[in-house]
C-alpha cells in the first residue's frame, strides 16, 4: 500500500526555519545542552565515548523509564528515535491488512496514515466540542469497535486539542477494547505538561494490551534528542525490538546520556514545572487575545504545548494559513491537516514576545482574510 502524504509534518518541515515567526511548533521552547546539565555533568558528557548504544536503549535508561509507569521494568520499554518511531514499530508489529482502528479524533494523524498504509480501515470517532472543554463520546467508541478491530489508537493529552481525558474515560476505553481483544496504542508523549499541574490519567496497568508511546520532546523541551519509547508487555517490546533492528536499530549515544539526565526525578520534576509556567503564562496571552477577536473563538486547552482556535469565515483554512504564511510571515497549522478544517492550531510552548508579535499578526490576516 502506498504511504500518503504527511500533510502536517510536510508543512512544518518546508516552512518552519523559513518564516520570521513560527507559531506551529506543538511543544515547549528547547533547552539547551547546558540547561539540562549541572557543571559537574559536563565532563561526563565530554568523556562520553560516541560508539553504538545497547539498541533497545542502555539499561539505566529504561530503568529510568520504567519508573513512570507503576510496576514496569526496564523490560517493559523500548527506547526509539522519537515518539515517530514509536509508533511505526507498533502499528508495524499490530495491524496487517484487512484489521479495522478506530482513531479517537482530532489526533497526531500518524497512526491513521500508517494504518491505511498497513491495508486496515480507519474508523473515526470525534471528540466532541463541549463550551468548555472536549470530551469523548464512549458510545460512540463502543459502536465502533467490531469483531475486526485489531487497535484504539488515542492521544491523551491530546494533540491538537489539548484536551484530556477522565480517569474513568481512560477506563472505559481499556474496558471497551477487552470486550474484544483488541489493544489501545495510547500517544502520551503529552503527558506531564498539564496546564493545572494534575497528571493526566495513563492507560498503562488497565488493561493487558495496552502500548504507552511517548518521549521527552514535548513535555521536557528536548525535542533535538530525538529519545521515544513503547511501554508494554516484554514478549511485545521484544518483537518491537526485533522491528527496530531494521529501521534505526539504536539511539545516538549523547541523546541517551542526556534522556537519562533529564528523567533523573529531581530534575524531571524541574523541566515539568517550567513547561507548566510557560504553558499557562501563554495560554492566558492566547485567551485574552481571542476574546478580542470577534471571529475567533478557542476551547481553553487543559494539557500540553498546543491549542486548537476556530474562526468565522469562507476561506479554507489550507488557504488561510498559506495567505497567513506568503503576506504575513506567520507559521501556523491549517486544521484540515486534522481533518478539522475552518480551525488553526497554535503552539503555545515558545517564547512569550514572538507569541505576542504573531498573534498581532494573526489577528490582522483573519480580519483581512476571512
Amino acid at each position: 500500500m502506498p504511504f500518503e502524504p504527511f500533510a502536517l509534518e510536510r508543512w512544518q518541515s518546508r516552512y518552519e526555519h523559513t518564516v520570521g515567526i513560527n507559531l506551529s511548533e506543538s511543544g515547549v521552547h528547547p533547552l539547551r545542552v547546558r540547561d539540562l546539565l549541572e557543571p559537574d555533568d559536563v565532563d561526563s558528557l565530554l568523556e562520553q565515548s560516541l560508539e553504538y548504544t545497547q539498541t533497545n536503549g542502555t539499561i539505566a535508561l529504561r530503568e529510568r523509564i520504567a519508573t513512570l509507569y507503576q510496576g514496569a521494568t526496564p523490560t517493559d520499554i523500548l527506547v526509539t528515535n522519537g515518539g515517530s518511531e514509536a509508533n511505526f514499530v507498533s502499528c508495524w508489529k499490530l495491524i496487517a491488512p484487512g484489521d479495522e482502528v478506530v482513531s479517537i479524533q482530532p489526533n497526531y494523524m500518524q497512526i491513521p496514515g500508517l494504518a491505511r498504509a498497513f491495508g486496515a480501515t480507519v474508523r473515526e470517532v470525534w471528540l466532541r466540542a463541549e463550551p468548555s472543554r472536549w470530551t469523548l463520546d464512549l458510545d460512540a467508541v463502543r459502536a465502533a469497535v467490531t469483531d475486526r478491530t485489531r487497535l484504539i489508537a488515542v492521544c491523551n493529552p491530546n494533540n491538537p486539542t489539548g484536551s484530556r481525558l477522565s480517569e474513568a474515560d481512560v477506563t472505559e476505553l481499556c474496558d471497551i477494547a477487552a470486550t474484544r481483544g483488541c489493544w489501545v496504542l495510547a500517544d502520551e508523549i503529552y503527558r506531564g505538561a498539564e496546564l493545572d499541574g494534575r497528571m493526566a490519567p495513563t492507560a498503562w496497568g488497565r488493561y493487558d494490551r495496552v502500548l504507552i508511546t511517548a518521549g521527552v520532546s514535548k513535555a521536557y523541551g528536548l525535542p533535538g534528542l530525538r529519545i521515544g519509547w513503547v511501554a508494554g508487555p516484554s514478549d511485545i517490546i521484544d518483537d518491537l525490538w526485533a522491528r527496530r533492528d531494521y529501521t534505526s536499530i539504536a539511539t545516538g549515544a549523547i541523546s541517551d546520556l542526556l534522556a537519562r539526565a533529564a528523567l533523573e526525578p529531581a530534575r524531571r520534576d524541574l523541566l515539568l514545572q517550567r513547561t507548566r509556567r510557560i504553558l499557562q503564562q501563554n495560554q492566558e496571552t492566547v485567551a485574552a487575545w481571542v476574546s478580542r477577536q470577534p471571529n475567533l473563538h478557542q476551547i481553553p486547552p487543559e494539557a500540553g504545548g498546543v491549542t486548537l482556535v476556530g474562526y468565522s469565515g469562507s476561506r479554507d483554512s489550507t488557504a488561510l494559513a498559506e495567505a497567513i504564511r506568503v503576506e504575513h510571515d506567520l507559521l501556523v497549522v491549517p486544521g484540515a491537516h486534522f481533518g478539522l478544517d475552518y480551525h488553526f492550531r497554535l503552539g503555545i510552548g515558545g517564547k512569550s514576545s514572538p507569541l505576542s508579535i504573531g498573534l498581532e499578526r494573526l489577528g490582522q490576516a483573519i480580519a483581512a482574510q476571512t
